[in-house]
């Protein structure tokens, strides 16, 4: 790390009293290690955003910035996420790091997320609180209006059975905002989602899963402010919901099972475990809870089967040729051949 300037911090006496004291500087940083990290997830989320629009940045380096939107609209609303458990922190005096982003192949969003780590434990529960619930409120502040904007500009297709692809599953609060934006939902048309939109919907997908209420996640935090010691018999009952979500749907629950029993599923006490919440802040954590409910997905991302091909074992369509009207003659193609009119057929929704 280069230093940019030193910072007085301390002034130490000298032994004679004589003599003026000296003053103890400490060199401020580059915080290097987060500026890095923060360009290599904007070139990974970037390039993701690109092969979602039909871009290869691979063979054509410039056609990374099809991929901007999405880059710019993710990073911001992660950025402010972490930036709102960090000014918290540092207005209840808990040393916290920037925020670290790390970045991931650029398959699907191109990155798994930003955290900071508390160097210090917060003097009470109110202090946790505020921290805990800072960066899913001031990271919906931004995912909501992206959402809004990026549905103005996604486009709405006939609700279509039979086509593979990507799957995001429909929060509460996602349904909501299509309804308001489009006048429709997700369950009676396809929406192709805008790289804006999509951005937005995984902001949602980053607030529910960091507002689960186990262990030291955003929703252990808040689950342990306002409810205390209790809060381990919470931590542990939602652990086995998400595992049984696992066995009934998205496999990445299974993931997250074993991510929270590594950290820990138990919420470490605070300096002052037994101060509640006042009245305001336990009205902000139910709200809080309720942001939880309103953007929760039980299988969020799923992928659904290609076309079946048609192998004989459907109803059979019967077709004979009719006789031609009189005074008509067929259609005909190249080289004579009749040109039969095209037939369509649906059974069950499937077009043949």
């Amino acid at each position: 790390m280069r230093t940019v300037g030193p910072e007085p911090v301390a002034a130490v006496p000298s032994a004679s009293p004589w003599e003026r004291p000296v003053v103890v500087r400490r060199q401020r940083r580059v915080p290097l290690i987060h500026i890095v990290l923060f360009v290599c997830t904007f070139i990974t989320t970037s390039m993701a955003g690109a092969f979602q629009v039909g871009a290869d940045p691979l063979s054509d380096p410039a056609s990374i910035r099809a991929g901007f939107p999405f880059a710019v609209t993710l990073l911001s609303i992660l950025l402010v996420h972490e930036l709102g458990h960090y000014t918290l922190a540092a207005i209840h005096h808990v040393r916290a790091t920037l925020p670290y982003f790390i970045p991931a192949p650029p398959v699907l969003i191109g990155t798994f997320g930003a955290f900071i780590r508390m160097k210090s434990p917060p003097p009470n529960r109110r202090a946790l609180f505020d921290v805990g619930a800072a960066g899913p409120w001031a990271g919906l502040i931004l995912a909501i209006p992206a959402i809004v904007v990026g549905l103005r500009l996604s486009e709405v297709r006939p609700l279509a059975l039979d086509e593979g692809g990507l799957v995001l599953g429909d929060s509460l609060l996602f349904s909501m905002l299509t309804k308001l934006v489009l006048g429709t939902t997700p369950d009676n048309v396809t929406i192709l989602l805008h790289p804006i939109a999509l951005a937005g919907w995984f902001g949602l997908f980053v607030t529910f899963l960091n507002l689960l209420p186990v262990g030291q996640l955003d929703g252990g935090h808040v689950s342990y402010a306002l409810f205390g010691r209790s809060h381990r018999w919470i931590s542990r009952l939602f652990l086995c919901v998400i595992a049984v979500l696992g066995f009934r749907g998205w496999d990445g629950w299974f993931v997250w099972v074993i991510l929270l029993l590594v950290i820990g599923v138990d919420h470490p006490p605070t300096m002052d475990a037994y101060t509640p919440l006042d009245g305001r802040r336990q009205v902000a954590a139910w709200l809080t809870i309720g942001a939880f409910a309103l953007t929760f997905m039980s299988n969020p991302i799923g992928v659904a089967p290609p076309p079946p091909e048609f192998e004989g074992d459907r109803m059979p369509v019967a077709w004979q040729p009719q006789a031609a009207p009189p005074r008509a003659a067929p259609r005909r193609g190249p080289g004579g051949l009749v040109v039969p009119f095209r037939i369509h057929h649906r059974i069950q929704g499937v077009p043949l």
